[in-house]
């Protein structure tokens, strides 16, 4: 079921894109085509889809069940903060993958981003801010952690991740700081919506309820939803 609905996910990306390049002159559309098909033929930048780095995320990981659903109460008990970001940036594409964008939040919530998104799943080498970005404005929730965590600690993250990986990514993220985090894009209010953070200095075991209550409040809302 789980590659079933990777593969939609995959299709319905696909779909968007070609809906995307519809509105491009010819020129643009033919320099769009070919850095799509550099793109996809790298694998978008990232090693997910079953090249994860085992000594970067662990197997054999797991966190105790949830028991608080509510993210202001699950936020407090584990220490961590929540933000909310202005948001900028909606369907505003750069179709130069070596174009670094300066987004207004570390880790980034809404902005500017690469005409490919990147592919759900779990990263032990990340994507672009830029692909990334286009994540979160198809209503992706990402979490971002420090690679230098205790092993312990990243297969618990890995463990979190894979119980749930509908419109989700995990990456690493060396220079936030944070020891983790998690972002998402709402589409409301508008024209732009609203970046959305939560951000965790030091980890307590409270701390995969808050993940676990920020996912399910904020995914599946961004500004282009993206099945």
């Amino acid at each position: 079921m789980r590659r079933e609905r990777e593969q939609r996910e995959k299709e319905a990306q696909a779909a968007a894109a070609r809906k995307r390049l519809v509105g491009y002159g010819g020129g643009g559309l033919l320099v769009i085509a070919v850095v799509l098909v550099l793109v996809f033929a790298l694998g978008g930048g990232g090693d997910s889809g079953g090249s994860v780095d085992p000594d970067v995320l662990p197997g054999g990981g797991s966190v105790p069940e949830q028991t608080e659903f509510d993210l202001k109460a699950a936020a407090k008990s584990a220490g961590c903060e929540l933000k909310d970001v202005k948001a900028t940036g909606n369907f505003d594409h750069t179709t130069d993958p070596n174009e670094r964008v300066k987004y207004n939040s570390n880790p980034p919530t809404s902005g500017r981003h690469y005409v490919v998104p990147a592919d759900d799943g779990a990263y032990t080498t990340s994507p672009t801010d830029e692909q990334l970005v286009h994540e979160l404005e198809h209503g992706r929730v990402i979490i971002w952690f420090k690679p230098s965590l205790p092993e312990d600690t990243r297969a618990e993250l890995k463990a979190l991740f894979d119980e749930d990986t509908y419109q989700m990514v995990l990456t690493p993220r060396p220079n936030m700081p944070y020891q983790v985090a998690a972002s998402a894009w709402n589409g409301t209010p508008e024209p732009s919506g609203m970046g959305r953070l939560i951000t965790c200095a030091s980890v307590q075991p409270e701390m995969w309820d808050a993940l676990r209550a920020f996912r399910d409040e904020h995914r599946s809302n961004g500004p282009e939803p993206v099945p």
